[in-house]
C-alpha cells in the first residue's frame, strides 16, 4: 500500500499506559506502596473532590493509606489487573498492530521502599516477561522509569524530591533496569510530565502541600533534583545500552491568549515559559536566562551543588515527547465565572472549541501548533507519548461499544501530525492514550475510559474485568495498517 502522505514508513504507531493505572497487584511478589496507592475514589463525593485530592494530598490521607486496615477504595491498587493478564493484553495490542508500546516501571516493584541498595528479583522479573511478550509480537517497548509512582516511603521517610538524597536512589534505580533490560528495551523517558510539579506536588514530586510553609521554594528545587536525576539516567542509559535513545516528556499545556491585548498576550508568554522551564533545561542543558525574574518573583532560591551546571550540560536528552489533550486561554484579568472548570489547570473557556464530557477542550489543530512549536524550540525529534478522550462508554445488549465520538478526536488530531510532518517536524512516533481501559489518574475513576478495549470494571472495582472491542478497535487498526491514510 501507497505510504501516507507525511507519515514516514518507521512511524511508531501505538498506545501508552502506565504502571500506576493498569498493573494492579499492589501487595504482590514484593511490591512497595506507591504514591498512587494513596488516592481514593468516593462516589457520594463530587468531580471537584476527586481533582481537589489529585492537586493536594494531605497528611491524614497519607497516614490512613498507610494503615492496612483502612476500608477506603483505593482504585489504583488494584488498575486493570494487567499484572496477570499482560499476554492477553499484549495480543490484543498486537492484533490492532501496534508498533510500539509505551508503558512505565513501577519503581516499587523494583526497589519496593526506594532507597534500598539491592533490587527485589520477583519485580525485575515481572518486566521481563512483559518485555518479551511485546517483543515477540513485534512491539518495541517505550519505557517511562517513573510515571507518578514514586515509592511512598521517600515521602514519608525523605521528604520527596525536595530531598537531595532521591538522586542516589533514582539513578540507582535507572542503571538496574537498564543493566537488566538493555537487549530489551531501546527506548526511554525518565520523568513523566515533570512540568506538573507546578500543578501537583504531590504526584510529581512527592511534596505535601498542606499546610506547606514554602511551597514554590520546595516545588522548584525538586525539580532541579529531578533534572540532574534525569541528566544522570541519560549518561547512564547511553553508556549501558548504546544504541538507546532516551528522552524527557512534558504536558503540552497549550495556551493562547485570550484576546490581542498585550496584557494576555504578556500573560499567555509567562504562563507557557513556566511549562517551557523543564523541557528547556533537559533539551538544552541550561537554566534560561527568564528563569532568573521567575524564581525571584516567586521567592525561590535555588541551591545547587559544584558540577550540578555540568552534568545539565554534557547529558542532553535524545529527543522530547509530549502528552497533548487540551488547550488552554490565558488572560491577565480573568473572570472567574468564564473558566473552563474542566481543564485540569483552570484557564479560560475558547468559545470556538468543543468540550469533552470532562470539560476539557478539544482542540486538534491545536497539536500541530503544538508539534511546530516545539520543533523550533529545540530542533530535536518529537515523540507523542499521550492523547486521547476520556469518556462513559457504554456497552449495548448485542455486546457493542460505539465509540465514534473517540474515533472523530483521534482521527482529527492524526490529520494534525501529518499536518505537522509536511511543515518540517521530524514526529517519529505516536502512543494514544489508554489503550485498554484503566483507573483514571485524576480522578481515580473505571468509569471515565480512554480505551480501544472495553474492561468491564466499574468505579468500585465491581465486574468481571473481562476485555471487548470498540468499535475504535478496528478503526485503529486500520489507521496503522495503512500508515494513517486510512483515517
Amino acid at each position: 500500500m501507497e505510504q501516507a502522505k507525511g507519515f514516514p514508513k518507521d512511524f511508531l504507531w501505538g498506545g501508552a499506559a502506565a504502571a500506576m493505572q493498569i498493573e494492579g497487584a499492589y501487595n504482590v511478589d514484593g511490591r512497595g506502596l506507591s504514591i498512587s496507592d494513596v488516592f481514593t475514589f468516593d462516589p457520594a463525593l463530587d468531580k471537584k473532590h476527586w481533582l481537589d485530592q489529585w492537586h493536594m494530598m494531605t497528611h491524614a490521607q497519607v497516614k490512613e493509606a498507610l494503615d492496612p486496615n483502612s476500608t477506603k477504595n483505593y482504585p489504583k491498587r488494584r488498575g486493570n489487573d494487567f499484572y496477570h493478564r499482560y499476554e492477553e493484553d499484549i495480543n490484543l495490542l498486537a492484533e490492532m498492530g501496534f508498533k510500539c508500546f509505551r508503558t512505565s516501571i513501577s519503581w516499587t516493584r523494583i526497589f519496593p521502599n526506594g532507597d534500598e541498595t539491592e533490587p527485589n528479583e520477583k519485580g525485575l522479573q515481572f518486566y521481563d516477561k512483559v518485555f518479551d511478550a511485546l517483543l515477540a509480537k513485534g512491539i518495541e517497548p517505550v519505557i517511562s522509569l517513573t510515571h507518578y509512582d514514586m515509592p511512598l516511603y521517600l515521602v514519608t521517610e525523605y521528604g520527596g524530591w525536595k530531598n537531595r538524597k532521591l538522586i542516589e536512589f533514582f539513578v540507582r534505580f535507572a542503571e538496574t533496569v537498564f543493566t537488566r533490560y538493555k537487549n530489551k528495551v531501546k527506548y526511554w523517558i525518565t520523568f513523566n510530565e515533570m512540568n506538573c510539579v507546578k500543578h501537583h506536588p504531590f504526584v510529581s514530586a512527592g511534596i505535601i502541600e498542606e499546610n506547606h510553609p514554602n511551597l514554590e521554594q520546595d516545588k522548584y528545587q525538586s525539580a532541579h533534583h529531578q533534572f540532574i536525576a534525569s541528566a544522570l539516567a541519560v549518561k547512564a542509559c547511553h553508556e549501558i545500552i548504546p544504541n538507546s535513545r532516551i528522552g524527557c516528556m512534558i504536558s503540552y499545556l497549550l495556551l493562547y491568549p485570550n484576546t490581542c491585548n498585550p496584557d494576555d498576550v504578556l500573560e499567555c508568554q509567562k504562563e507557557e515559559r513556566v511549562s517551557f522551564f523543564f523541557s528547556d533545561v533537559q533539551a538544552r542543558g541550561y537554566y534560561p536566562s527568564y528563569t532568573a525574574r521567575m524564581f525571584k518573583e516567586k521567592g525561590v532560591v535555588l541551591h545547587k551543588e559544584p558540577g550540578d551546571d555540568e552534568i545539565l550540560r554534557d547529558n542532553l536528552v535524545d529527543f522530547v515527547s509530549l502528552s497533548y489533550y487540551m488547550s488552554n486561554n490565558a488572560s491577565a484579568t480573568a473572570d472567574q465565572h468564564a473558566k473552563a472548570s474542566g481543564n485540569l489547570i483552570g484557564g479560560v473557556k475558547n468559545p470556538y472549541l468543543e468540550q469533552s464530557e470532562w470539560g476539557w477542550q478539544i482542540d486538534p489543530k491545536g497539536l500541530r501548533y503544538a508539534l511546530n512549536n516545539l520543533y523550533d524550540r529545540y530542533q530535536k525529534p518529537l515523540f507523542i507519548s499521550e492523547n486521547g478522550v476520556g469518556a462513559t462508554d457504554q456497552m449495548s445488549p448485542d455486546g457493542t461499544i460505539n465509540d465514534d465520538y473517540r474515533i472523530d478526536y483521534l482521527k482529527k488530531h492524526i490529520e494534525q501530525m501529518r499536518e505537522a510532518i509536511e511543515d518540517g517536524v521530524d514526529l517519529f512516533g505516536y502512543t494514544a492514550w489508554g489503550p485498554i481501559d484503566m483507573i483514571s489518574a485524576s480522578t481515580s475513576q473505571a468509569s471515565k475510559r480512554y480505551g480501544f478495549v472495553y474492561v468491564d470494571q466499574d468505579d468500585l472495582g465491581n465486574g468481571t474485568l473481562n476485555r471487548y472491542k470498540k468499535k475504535s478497535f478496528d478503526w485503529y487498526k486500520k489507521v496503522i495498517e495503512s500508515g494513517g491514510e486510512v483515517l
